[in-house]
């Protein structure tokens, strides 16, 4: 009998080795990792910047309807140059390992700011003692004076942005969209007679008058118009980065004070070079699936 039960003993152990043996090992399950996005440019960003600008006002002044023969004014061309500063705020789209697409707007205020004093005149003609044209016993020369600023007080654009990433690190990128800014523009136009005497020939000064025809005035408006441009951007860590961006803008042309001795037709547009960084609002680390 003791025979038989260590038999029996001895089949079951052997029995259940061999089903343990059968059975799957139980699946091993790795805890998820968390992998750093690295390089990734999808996000919002702000920053700041500073640069220089060269601008340049093309002005076209109305001819002055005077009983005087002075010479009027012609087209002429005026730099208006300066630093700029300011912050930009976008988003950007990685699309795919090489692409990017963004939406960027920036304020800037500038020192750009120019003046000048246009001054044309006469040759001699006969005239009256108040140098009113016709007469033989005086002659005289008329000479117009304009005196003339330009400010671009601030500017802002919104643009869009492509761009393709050279490496993970390094974004190259063209922009363009619309623009806006405040342009104060300020004339002021004066006549001056000098009568001469004895006869035609005459070079004795008898005397000299000024007329402020065109008083001293100033218009301060904000202007529309638009900008293309392109630049590069390189990020030293998943967060920061810098850059370099190239701008051209264009505000048109306007019109000021019609109906007057100052009035004058104005167009304006601007080369900006400015450098600066930004602070990338990076999204958190992502799960890796295995």
């Amino acid at each position: 009998m003791k025979r038989i039960v260590m038999g029996i003993a001895a089949a079951s152990l052997v029995m259940t080795n061999a089903l343990a043996a059968d059975l799957a090992p139980k699946p091993y399950v790795k805890a998820p990792a968390l992998v750093d996005p690295g390089w990734g440019w999808t996000g919002f960003y702000a920053g700041l910047n500073a640069g220089y600008s060269w601008g340049r006002a093309n002005t076209t002044v109305a001819p002055i309807a005077l009983p005087f023969p002075a010479v009027q004014f012609g087209s002429f061309g005026q730099n208006v140059d300066g630093w700029v500063g300011g912050g930009q705020l976008g988003y950007n789209w990685q699309v795919d390992p090489k692409w990017v697409v963004g939406l960027e707007g920036d304020i800037q205020a500038t020192g750009e700011r120019s003046s000048r004093t246009l001054t044309t005149t006469s040759a001699r003609y006969g005239s009256n003692i108040i140098g009113l044209p016709g007469g033989t016993d005086f002659n005289s020369i008329a000479t117009l004076t304009a005196n003339l600023s330009y400010d671009l007080q601030w500017f802002a654009t919104f643009r869009g942005r492509v761009g393709v990433l050279s490496d993970p690190q390094t974004l190259w990128y063209a922009t363009g969209g619309l623009a806006v800014g405040e342009f104060k523009y300020s004339s002021a136009t004066a006549l001056g007679i000098q009568v001469f005497t004895p006869g035609l020939g005459g070079t004795t000064l008898l005397g000299a008058f000024n007329f402020p025809i065109g008083a001293g005035v100033s218009s301060t408006d904000t202007r529309v118009g638009w900008t293309v441009g392109a630049g590069v951007e390189r990020k030293f860590t998943r967060n920061w980065s810098a850059k370099l961006e190239y701008l051209y803008m264009d505000f048109g042309s306007k019109t000021y004070f019609a109906g007057t001795a100052n009035q004058a037709d104005v167009s304006f547009h601007d080369h900006v070079l400015r450098a600066g960084f930004n602070y990338a609002f990076s999204p958190t680390p992502v799960v890796a699936k295995y």
